[in-house]
């Protein structure tokens, strides 16, 4: 009797555990289904701003051409006015008669302008015009600071920045709770100046979303194949080359090592060389690509399991502007 009973809650904590189980698996694969729909409706937003950026340029270079062929019709017309015509406008202003020998010209009839010493010219500071793919996604959240993408991978994603480091930790998007969290950079990256780092962490997701296809990078052919990381912030296109990928992990405050997710700014050789050394010294492989003091940084950052608190990181250095 007793051995019946006790194989009978054996049966029913298995069962509890398989609902369980089932359960989790099933909340896990909504919360991916749902992630991958938000990532969709924002590209395709994106690709909307794309294309109204497109016909907007389009409209623009058709009105241009249209002016130029209406100033190009005025100057003929004007080129017809008569040298006696314009003689009798001269006459009236008291200026020289057309083809007047040296002799007969006037002298002095316009002063000279003088300007004071003391007048002040100012340089008119053209404020950055956001680029429209990113318009209609800026109005649905203002804390998005930029787009990461990388070929042969899944990531494709919005960058945000908020007040709260850790605000999009867990949060889609749109600020809702989902265990995807967002692609993010902490407040104090400067991403549009930039400085000479900044660092965008993304979760290393089993589902194969966010930062997960970061560790392709392990493989040198990987990296052979897709050298390049294309960052936008909201006003400009960047191209960035990979220098370096590694293996690190976060330490203690008092350990005396080199903590990549410290670095933010070299306003000396001898900082930027300390940076520089270390991420090459730990890099899998030689990129072949260097990098010298001025040159600015992004590092992608994730979490990894060869040690507690693992990480591992992609360093990439600006190399050029989208055309």
């Amino acid at each position: 009797m007793k051995k019946h009973r006790r194989n009978n809650i054996i049966k029913l904590l298995l069962l509890f555990i398989t609902i369980v189980c089932l359960f989790r698996i099933s909340e896990s694969a909504y919360s991916s289904f749902m992630n991958q729909r938000q990532q969709e409706s924002l590209k395709k937003l994106k690709e909307l701003g794309e294309q109204e950026s497109t016909e907007k340029e389009d409209q623009e270079e058709k009105k241009e051409t249209n002016d130029t062929g209406a100033a190009f019709a005025i100057s003929e017309k004007e080129s017809a006015v008569s040298s006696e015509n314009l003689y009798s406008v001269n006459n009236h202003a008291g200026l020289p008669e057309p083809n007047a020998k040296p002799s007969e010209t006037a002298i002095g009839l316009f002063p000279v302008p003088v300007f004071s010493k003391y007048e002040k010219f100012e340089k008119e500071v053209e404020e950055p015009v956001m680029l429209n793919k990113y318009a209609g996604l800026y109005e649905k959240n203002n804390d998005i600071v930029g787009w990461l993408s990388i070929e042969g991978t899944k990531i494709d994603y919005p960058v945000m920045r908020s007040e709260d480091d850790e605000f999009y930790l867990r949060r889609d998007f749109f600020g809702k709770s989902d265990r995807h969290g967002c692609l993010y950079v902490r407040n104090r990256a400067d991403v549009d100046t930039p400085g000479t780092n900044f660092i965008i962490y993304g979760h290393n997701m089993k589902d194969g979303t966010m930062f997960r296809d970061l560790l392709l990078y392990e493989k040198e052919s990987f990296f052979k194949k897709h050298p390049l990381v294309l960052f936008d912030t909201l006003y400009e296109e960047r191209v960035y080359e990979i220098v370096a990928v590694f293996f690190s992990q976060v330490y203690y405050s008092n350990e005396d090592v080199f903590k990549y997710y410290q670095f933010y700014e070299a306003k000396t050789q001898e900082e930027f060389d300390y940076f520089y050394e270390n991420i090459k010294a730990l890099s899998f492989y030689d990129t072949g690509v260097t990098a010298e003091f001025g040159d600015t940084f992004l590092t992608l950052s994730t979490c990894a399991y060869h040690v507690q608190d693992g990480r591992f990181a992609v360093v990439a250095k600006k190399v050029a502007d989208k055309e």
